[in-house]
């Protein structure tokens, strides 16, 4: 039975609707039915999700490493490290950790970014290759979900820098920050709003304007941060404390190492999953390895020492373990400076936040509702999301972050370990990248009613141990590995479930492609 859209009408030929980033939706290939392929549903395409054209894709060695330039060196990223040395953990050890999580890192994100470059497809659509036309669904709105609660707690975290920078500049503005409303002041409020519409007029111009934000961002990051870690080292008679008063020792330490390093990974679960979504407009595979060397080990390793430096010259000067570098801001004695400061710290976290939370639920709204969504509009859908939820309020209450975010992000774990495994063992890489974007029964990822059952079935199992291993404090000697537990489960169920060599022929969805705005 086929059960495909009606014929695409003929004024949907290459220039007949236009198909770049604003109001109008691309709901077919720009030259219409394509003679040799099958029919392709408007309820599976659009200009956002369709592939990207090989040639003309801007994503360059630079631009990727600009983007971990930024991430990496996020202040939630910081507060991580600077946790890692509250603890017990001293210098060389912290960078240990980071070491290998960085190299696990670089692996497991370079094989990603690879699928996106071959396909040129986003995350939603690489997902329907195991899960199904349909079932891709399911890890589309789990990225998407957490990304957009992330996205609205990063973007009232970047209130609290642009609040402390206004009062140093006007004190008097200190008197409108002591009231309430829905748990925010008004200082509070008019900073969100006023960084929530920045962030939406940046990405409502599409993927490319992330990128040159990112190419801005990047550098600008790097020397503020190295900048203030210097100026701290300078503070401390440039000498700083290796370790607090009690470090750790023995297995405890070693344990604490190798914890360490699986939760950096687990911090970036989000991304080894829809790196795609940026790879996808990359001018090779080269540019991919080469800006992930640049931008994972070494960047991270970079993070690491000025992370260092900051914790243990802030312990030299007074026995106190700072919790972010907002906190050295506030600290430094001019008010220019601390603008400045305050200023590239907004740049960084603005730089994280549509990165790392914008797009994924952008592209999982463009999945759910293809013909009525773009990028601009489910740019402007996704800030509503992350507006009306209050995130002041979930971050302040840790029964929020620790279960339910730190539930739906043991997910994270199953989908890639399923994902991997189908794409690169069982596949061989081998993707029918047109009949991603087709309902007809017979094609090859149409399974049983758009479905993978046998997707579900390995799904479900491992992401309840990865949740149960991550949440109950029975197991809390192994929750830092909880991700690991559920990408190897699910991937190992998904293998031994699946036949071996399912029939996979590479076609390229080029015939289907739209220009790379991205």
């Amino acid at each position: 039975m086929d059960i495909s859209d009606p014929a695409p009408p003929q004024q949907h030929h290459e220039g007949g609707l236009r198909h770049e980033h604003g109001d109008h939706i691309l709901h077919y290939p720009p030259s219409g039915e394509v003679p040799g392929l099958p029919r392709i549903s408007a309820t599976l395409y659009n200009q956002d999700l369709a592939p990207t054209k090989r040639e003309g894709r801007h994503w360059t060695s630079y631009s990727i490493f600009a983007l971990w330039a930024n991430d990496v060196h996020s202040l939630g990223n910081y507060g991580f490290i600077l946790g890692l040395f509250a603890l017990g953990l001293g210098s060389w050890q912290i960078l240990l950790a980071l070491a290998i999580g960085a190299v696990l890192l670089f692996f497991l994100l370079t094989y990603s970014g690879f699928m996106g470059h071959k396909t040129g497809v986003p995350f939603p659509v690489m997902s329907r290759i195991a899960f199904g036309i349909r079932g891709a669904q399911l890890p589309a709105a789990v990225r998407g979900a957490v990304a957009v609660i992330w996205f609205g707690i990063q973007t009232y975290l970047a209130t609290l820098v642009l609040r402390v920078m206004l009062i140093a500049i006007d004190p008097s503005l200190g008197r409108f920050d002591h009231n309430s409303f829905l748990g925010l002041s008004t200082l509070g409020w008019a900073t969100f709003i006023f960084l929530w519409i920045v962030q939406v007029v940046i990405v409502r111009f599409g993927m490319d304007m992330i990128r040159r934000y990112e190419v801005f961002a990047g550098p600008v990051v790097l020397v503020t941060l190295i900048a203030l870690a210097v100026w701290m080292f300078l503070e401390a008679g440039m000498s700083i404390s290796f370790s607090t008063d009690h470090p750790l020792t023995g297995g405890a330490m070693w344990r604490s190492i190798f914890g360490g390093a699986a939760l950096w990974v687990t911090i970036y679960g989000t991304f080894v999953l829809n790196f795609c979504d940026f790879t996808r407009a990359s001018k090779s595979r080269k540019s991919i390895v080469r800006g992930n060397i640049w931008g994972i080990p070494i960047n991270t390793m970079l993070f690491g020492v000025i992370a260092v430096v900051m914790a243990g010259a802030q312990f030299k000067i007074n026995g106190h373990i700072i919790t972010s570098p907002s906190d050295i801001v506030e600290a430094v004695p001019n008010t220019v400076l601390v603008v400045l400061a305050s200023l590239a710290l907004l740049v960084l976290t603005i730089a994280v936040n549509m990165m790392a939370n914008f797009v994924a639920p952008v592209y999982a709204l463009n999945n759910l509702f293809p013909k009525h969504m773009n990028f601009a509009r489910a740019s402007v859908v996704s800030a509503l999301i992350g507006l009306v939820i209050l995130p002041w309020n979930l971050y302040n209450n840790p029964v929020v972050i620790v279960y339910f975010l730190g539930g739906l992000g043991a997910l994270l774990g199953p989908l890639f370990g399923i994902i991997m495994v189908d794409y690169w063992i069982l596949r061989k890489s081998r993707i029918n990248v047109p009949a991603l974007y087709t309902q007809q029964d017979s094609g090859p990822y149409f399974y049983q009613r758009g479905v993978n059952s046998k997707a579900i079935i390995a799904f479900i199992p491992a992401a309840l141990i990865a949740i149960v291993f991550g949440l109950v404090p029975f197991f809390s000697a192994i929750a830092d590995f909880s991700w690991f537990f559920g990408a190897g489960i699910g991937a190992l169920v998904f293998y031994v479930i699946s036949e071996r060599n399912p029939h996979a022929e590479d076609v390229s969805g080029d015939p289907i492609a739209v220009a790379s705005t991205h």
